[in-house]
């Protein structure tokens, strides 16, 4: 694979790439990382992130993952015991993902270092409140009723980068305002700026906002069963238009996992079909050649089969 290849495969399915320079790395093995609050079971919204870590790594960079188990507790996730017991299983989960060689770190195994609490003092004292808080509006609950301890968690998240040597940061574009924190203030603890790399979030499969571990029904996680992921993608709100929950996980989840769909259906709804692309299946959907109840079908199926593979 060369470069340019490298920098279309990380560059596919991504929202967003800021500070795009430091993805040409000279390094043998550059670091990307991702972080995630170990705070309730892994579902299809982290597999966005996931996924691209995957073509990072496919890329020829060394994947870090951070199961930020401090982060957690700030934010309100729970107890440190519910944190530390769900941060177990998410490293189980994790080496049964498809990574190849991920080195899964434990947030508090570094965080309780003194260089590292002065880097995030060094990070607070030359930034506000209402930064801080305006950087929590994408990931925090109950923002309205923020703690002091919530808005120590972004300035936290940026002294993670210099702690992990990290050269790229992949995250959800909820992550946005607290990586723009970074991009103005790693100067002040002596580290150079990452390139920042967003996925999309996919909406909720009720089709209002954004798919959230607190509403159920409207995510599919890993403990789901075949069953059940079967009637929620049924179920989900599948317009034969966009915005469309559906249309979104079979391009940035089922494609690149599969590469390819084959969908079966009866001669009198035109047969079985092929798609060697997620362009000329949406192109098929939109103009209604392929209804909607023959790529939930599939969608169900083929998302089944990836979480059965986590859940051995």
């Amino acid at each position: 694979m060369n470069q340019k290849q490298k920098i279309e495969l990380i560059k596919r399915n991504t929202e967003e790439i800021i500070n795009p320079e430091k993805l040409l790395s000279t390094k043998n093995q550059p670091v990307v990382y991702c972080g995630y609050e170990p705070s309730g079971d892994i579902h299809i919204g982290h597999f966005v992130t996931i996924l691209k870590l995957k073509d990072f790594e496919d890329a020829g960079f060394k994947v870090k993952i951070l199961l930020a188990d401090w982060h957690a507790w700030l934010n309100k996730k729970g107890d440190q015991k519910f944190i530390s017991e769900q941060a177990k299983k998410w490293q189980k989960a994790f080496k049964k993902i498809g990574l190849k060689n991920p080195e899964i770190i434990i947030g508090t195994s570094f965080q309780k270092k003194p260089e590292y609490f002065d880097d995030v003092l060094e990070l607070a004292a030359n930034s506000t409140i209402n930064r801080g808080v305006r950087a929590m509006q994408g990931v925090a609950r109950d923002i309205e009723h923020a703690k002091v301890t919530q808005i120590i968690y972004p300035f936290m998240q940026v002294a993670d980068m210099k702690a992990l040597n990290v050269d790229a940061v992949v995250a959800g574009m909820e992550q946005r305002k607290i990586h723009m924190i970074a991009l103005e203030s790693l100067k002040e603890i002596n580290y150079p700026v990452p390139a920042f790399v967003h996925t999309p979030i996919i909406p909720s499969l009720k089709g209002k906002g954004k798919m959230s571990s607190s509403d159920k029904s409207g995510l599919i996680s890993i403990k789901d069963s075949s069953n059940e992921i079967n009637k929620k993608i049924s179920k989900a709100y599948c317009p034969e238009a966009q915005p469309n929950p559906v249309l979104d996980i079979t391009k940035i989840i089922i494609f690149p996992v599969y590469q390819k769909l084959n969908i079966s259906r009866p001669e009198k709804f035109g047969g079985n079909v092929k798609y060697d692309s997620y362009e000329k299946l949406e192109k098929d959907f939109l103009s209604k050649k392929l209804h909607p109840a023959d790529l939930k079908k599939v969608v169900s199926e083929k998302l089944a089969k990836v979480f059965e593979k986590i859940r051995q």
